[in-house]
């Protein structure tokens, strides 16, 4: 079986559960192509992730001559199918997102079409259900291979309607939600005309990759957050927590490991609040690092105010430590207070409330705490389990098709594509 994986910008230091995922299949006989629109403008720090970008083919960044090659050899040899094509990119701009931008997705879906006919591609799966899927969708239309998505939110579905998700839903093979959760504002989108196409498949890790230290939690004083520095995360509100607990708690700090656009604000909250001394901010580290500043820690804290369902809860987990998190879309189907606290975002109090709570907790809670964690993440989100569940899926949309495309392609799936 041979697969194609496209998303919008990879890799990207946050995504590594794309590349463990492709990884996963590739263990199961499957092969995986990778393309992305676009590379990260950012520095990536995991050698598995550089790896990894030297295998992917990128169909906007530097290929300016290629898209115009592809489109004028489109149009000349297959006209019907250009016409098709820019008709769904012209329907997709009606939903909203402008002109401009469809037309780029329209080079984009004409561009992968050629590299798909000539890899002999059999299907398309899609992360996230923005961009890269409207390019998939466009492709298809043109009689390319079959496509399916897996949408994580939030942000895809603050702007779905806009994004045109019900005709990405309509055209696609079948879509992959994270979380009950997700399922929930998919069918939200798609009504219940699309219900039966739309599948929970939860994000997995390979356990063992994620071996508990044999140092206790409760043998730390280190908090430790994980995440793009971003507002919907939150971090920002963790200096005030900190200063607060400071009073009344014994000697603790706080490692901060990622980046973003958030990044200055923290530092001004830090500075305002005189904490300087108990937070620290390391910036992206690799993967191994981050694993290993977990292991080490007595608790992983993620503040959230917008989210999918963050993987690095699932590490955490998985190395047998408590979290502390918010109840924001699918985290409560992972998290309570078996394994940790969960707090309504935005609620300062309920915050330190909850990290006090871990910074009291002896050492038995704590064990007790990291095992129920590691039970969950084993239980719902094996990451072999969920290579399998997608290599079923993929082969099942294969076989209604009837093999790769070729280079004349074939129909859409289904006239609601058209």
């Amino acid at each position: 079986m041979k697969i194609a994986y496209l998303v919008n910008t990879a890799p990207v230091t946050s995504s590594t559960f794309i590349r463990r995922e492709m990884a996963a299949l590739e263990a199961q006989g499957v092969t995986v192509r990778r393309f992305a629109l676009r590379r990260w403008h950012q520095t990536l720090v995991d050698p598995l992730d550089i790896a990894d970008q030297a295998r992917t083919r990128y169909i906007l960044s530097g290929n300016l001559r290629g898209l115009a090659f592809a489109s004028f050899r489109q149009a000349i040899t297959g006209p019907a199918a250009f016409a098709r094509g820019a008709w769904r990119a012209v329907r997709l701009a009606r939903s909203g997102g402008g002109a401009v931008r469809h037309a780029a997705y329209f080079l984009e879906a004409v561009y992968l079409l050629r590299c798909l006919r000539r890899e002999g591609i059999a299907h398309i799966h899609v992360h996230f259900s923005s961009n890269a899927a409207a390019v998939a969708l466009i492709a298809r239309t043109m009689g390319g291979p079959s496509y399916s998505f897996t949408a994580h939110g939030p942000d895809e579905f603050l702007t779905a309607t806009e994004d045109g998700l019900p005709q990405k839903l309509a055209g696609a093979a079948f879509a992959v939600a994270i979380s009950d959760f997700c399922r929930g504002q998919l069918l939200r989108f798609g009504g219940a005309l699309y219900r039966d196409r739309i599948v929970v498949a939860r994000c997995g890790l390979d356990l063992s990759e994620f071996v508990p230290s044999p140092r206790p939690a409760g043998a730390s004083r280190t908090l430790v957050c994980v995440g793009r520095l971003c507002p919907q995360k939150g971090q920002a509100y963790l200096p005030a927590a900190v200063a607060r607990l400071r009073a009344t708690e014994a000697p603790f700090r706080l490692v901060l490991i990622g980046d973003g656009e958030s990044r200055p604000a923290i530092e001004a909250e830090i500075a305002r609040h005189g904490v300087g001394d108990l937070i620290e901010l390391r910036g992206w580290r690799s993967n191994a690092e981050v694993r290993a500043t977990i292991a080490e820690a007595r608790a992983l804290v993620l503040p959230s105010f917008a989210e999918g369902l963050p993987i690095v809860l699932l590490e955490a987990l998985a190395l047998e430590r408590p979290v502390v998190t918010t109840t924001v879309a699918g985290i409560p189907e992972l998290v309570d207070e078996t394994c940790g606290r969960i707090v309504p975002p935005g609620d300062g109090a309920a915050l330190e409330q909850a990290l006090r709570d871990i910074l009291r907790a002896d050492a038995a809670t704590l064990a007790a705490m990291g095992r129920a964690g590691r039970a969950r993440v084993a239980r719902h989100h094996d990451l072999a389990a969920l290579a399998t569940t997608l290599r079923g899926l993929f082969a099942t949309a294969i076989a209604r098709e009837g093999g790769a495309v070729g280079e004349a392609g074939r129909p859409a799936l289904g006239q609601e594509a058209a």
